[in-house]
């Protein structure tokens, strides 16, 4: 795959809610592209700024979001609005950029109109050093999650389905995120809006691709299994998502809740019904250091 796609380099934009040094690292990652970004836009979840952060080799743009503590659909609405690429790559806090990311999806976008999705892998505990970011030595250690398909080792592969859309790494044009108004802002806090875009656009018409080069690396940070913190807004989401689209979305972490008592549901109900919240105590023996999928 060439470096050097046939256009403007794109925007990378991503969402801040704390993980500052997590946030510098994608900086650093940045700054060793072998494509530079135009530019980088950052949606602070948060009242003001990180300090003391390095020069991600590009123009940086910072974007103010407030309201919820998790209002993820509006920040990415925000940050795509403050873009001036034609091409956005959202990236995740917690994820590096291997070197040939930004060029990867240019030149997915240069050879083909779709919705562009890049492979995360999972980097364990401690295996990032302090002052430097060693992609070969990050990919030696990196693990794959094991619910996600590989990507192609170059090129685009055709995806049936566009909900493999994971917010971690995915791009595509301006246009077409303007054309179907970006994230649904009616899904607050956390769940459902990814995969509420992502059939959306499907229903546009724009295909689906995995792209190769386009990896990145997660960064580890403890999560809870099941996502117990987020519980209500995962049960309202998925709620909204079936009212919208007919099926359900988030089924993994509902066999969860229905495992662990707390709701009554199948893939063929038309709804959820509530036995209990999860309790302090549960929610807080949910959160495991040493996992690295959720």
């Amino acid at each position: 795959m060439s470096a050097e796609p046939a256009g403007p380099a794109p925007s990378v934009l991503t969402l801040v809610r704390g993980r500052a040094d997590h946030l510098r690292n994608l900086m650093r990652g940045l700054a060793g592209q072998t494509l530079r970004p135009r530019e980088l836009v950052i949606a602070w979840m948060q009242p003001a700024p990180a300090p003391d952060l390095p020069d991600p080799g590009c123009p940086v743009r910072h974007v103010p979001v407030p309201g919820d503590p998790m209002p993820l659909a509006a920040a990415r609405n925000r940050a795509a609005a403050a873009a001036t690429g034609d091409l956005l790559v959202f990236l995740d806090v917690d994820c590096i950029p291997s070197p040939t990311l930004v060029a990867a999806y240019g030149q997915a976008a240069a050879t083909a109109r779709g919705l562009f999705l890049g492979e995360v892998l999972y980097l364990p505990p401690g295996a990032i050093p302090v002052d430097a970011l060693d992609p070969a030595a990050l990919d030696r250690v990196a693990r794959a999650h094991p619910a996600r398909p590989a990507a192609p080792a170059a090129g685009l592969r055709p995806e049936p389905d566009a909900g493999q859309l994971w917010g971690l790494s995915f791009a595509l044009a301006a246009a077409a995120w303007s054309a179907v108004g970006g994230m649904d802002e009616a899904y607050v806090g956390y769940g459902g809006e990814e995969t509420d875009l992502a059939a959306r656009l499907a229903a546009s018409g724009l295909p689906t691709f995995w792209v190769g080069g386009a990896r990145a690396f997660h960064q580890h940070h403890p999560v809870h299994v099941p996502p117990l913190q987020h519980f209500a807004p995962i049960l309202a989401n998925a709620a909204r998502f079936r009212a919208r689209h007919g099926r359900w979305c988030m089924t993994y972490w509902l066999e969860q809740f229905r495992g662990a008592g707390l709701i009554a549901w199948d893939a063929d109900a038309p709804a959820i019904r509530l036995i209990r919240p999860p309790t302090e105590a549960e929610i807080a023996a949910a959160l495991r250091s040493d996992a690295l999928f959720s």
